[in-house]
């Protein structure tokens, strides 16, 4: 029989695991894989890594997370957190926070909590170019940057063997990449889990983000400090450039409206703006950067796994940024995904089958379905111009800022020590 040998037939690349996505979630996974022994694929479509050089080179950027110190000690065991403190990270000892509708006030210690600091307010484009560093050269990492999903093939067999087992993934250049476990850390808009057909529960919050960076009169001393304004929470996050602490990120919660608003003020307005909403506690506030907006919506995928597949980071939920915790929620499940996987890849067993990814969405469903549901409620509670509610809030603020063992429970949940920590992270 004669075959035209001048057709090509698609090449296919088998791993062991393929993550869709390379921000900070699937870059964490990736190097927690790799250095485990396992041959990962790193699927992107940006189409080269982040450096730590470039990420540096101006301004803070305008997005920043709020590490908690067990998120510290998984980028510590990952090797990228001594890059990362050379480069730019600002621990804060202190935490205010007050309802400015009121007189409620709390304030948090790092002493209080009996911990060294509360957390480090980085940059995410800091965050991932330390991770990158770690995965990009690494001998069981192959990247594939400027890539794009073009299909999901799901030809699994149940009782097909581990070896052969799995799914495949179509490039938009027609390369086809085949392993036992997909994984999608591809974000809240996830393009995978829209393939694999999971439902997301949705929940508008009916807010926009302003973010931006700006710099105070006054030093931030160490310190986070968030004001409820109207059920508007306005943050002013510390920042130190080339040792200067008198910078901030801003991230202001507000109506879509209001977003809208501040985002086409010039600067010197908005920094008046900015000033008077938070009651003038850093002194006059000058804007460095534009508004940047982005609209707030928390989502909560119905599953976070299925036969060979699993869902990590925003690609499983999306958070609030109130509380800064969607970061350290989606490394904690690359660190405990990991886990379980590593853990049934070691000792020979299939590792993309359900019953070890139903052990990863059990330890973390009920954490991340918590911390959503807390970040709601907080919205319901400052959000009420109830009079008895705001009396009752104001009241409980100012009653809680007394007791001590109470804010220090508290502290040790907002620092990540939630539950049963993965050995990454301990």
């Amino acid at each position: 029989m004669h075959t035209d040998s001048s057709i090509a037939k698609p090449s296919v690349e088998s791993f062991e695991a393929i993550i869709v996505g390379g921000g900070m979630v699937g870059t964490a996974l990736c190097a927690l894989l790799a250095q485990a022994g396992m041959q990962v694929a790193l699927v992107e479509a940006k189409p080269a890594p982040l450096s730590l050089e470039h990420a540096t080179s101006q301004l803070p950027a305008p997005r920043v997370s709020a590490l908690t110190p067990v998120s510290q000690r998984l980028l510590t065991h990952l090797g990228a957190w001594p890059a990362m403190q050379k480069s730019r990270v600002t621990p804060y000892q202190g935490m205010q926070v007050w309802d400015a509708e009121g007189s409620g006030e709390i304030a948090f210690s790092a002493d209080e909590a009996g911990v060294a600091v509360l957390g480090h307010i980085v940059e995410n484009a800091v965050t991932l170019a330390a991770l990158n560093s770690q995965v990009v050269g690494h001998p069981n990492v192959t990247p594939f940057f400027g890539a794009r999903l073009q299909a999901l093939q799901r030809t699994s067999s149940p009782t097909s063997k581990p070896a052969s087992s799995g799914d495949w993934l179509i490039l938009d250049d027609g390369r086809q990449l085949h392993a036992p476990l997909i994984i999608a850390a591809d974000g809240a808009h996830s393009v995978l889990r829209e393939m694999a057909g999971i439902e997301v529960a949705s929940d508008d919050m009916q807010q926009e983000a302003v973010v931006t960076t700006v710099m105070c009169a006054k030093s931030h001393g160490g310190a986070a400090r968030q004001a409820f304004i109207d059920g508007r929470p306005l943050a002013f996050l510390p920042l130190t450039v080339e040792g200067n602490d008198h910078y901030c990120s801003i991230v202001w919660s507000t109506t879509p409206e209001h977003a809208a608003e501040l985002s086409e003020l010039p600067r010197q307005a908005l920094g008046e703006a900015l000033e008077r909403a938070f009651g003038h506690r850093l002194g006059e506030v000058t804007v460095c950067d534009k508004a940047h907006r982005f609209p707030l919506v928390q989502r909560h995928a119905r599953h976070y796994v299925q036969p060979h597949f699993a869902l990590v980071g925003d690609a499983a939920h999306s958070i609030h940024p109130l509380a800064g915790q969607g970061v350290n929620l989606g490394l904690m499940d690359a660190a405990v995904l990991a886990e379980e996987v590593v853990h049934a890849w070691q000792r020979g067993a299939p590792w993309g089958e359900l019953s070890t990814l139903r052990r990863y969405e059990r330890r973390r469903r009920f954490d991340n379905s918590a911390m959503l549901g807390l970040m709601k409620g907080f919205k319901v509670l400052f959000g009420s111009h109830d009079p008895a509610l705001t009396l009752a809030r104001n009241l409980g603020m100012s009653g809680m800022n007394q007791l001590v063992p109470l804010k220090r429970v508290l502290m040790r949940q907002a620092t990540g020590e939630r539950g049963r920590l993965p050995l990454s992270c301990r």
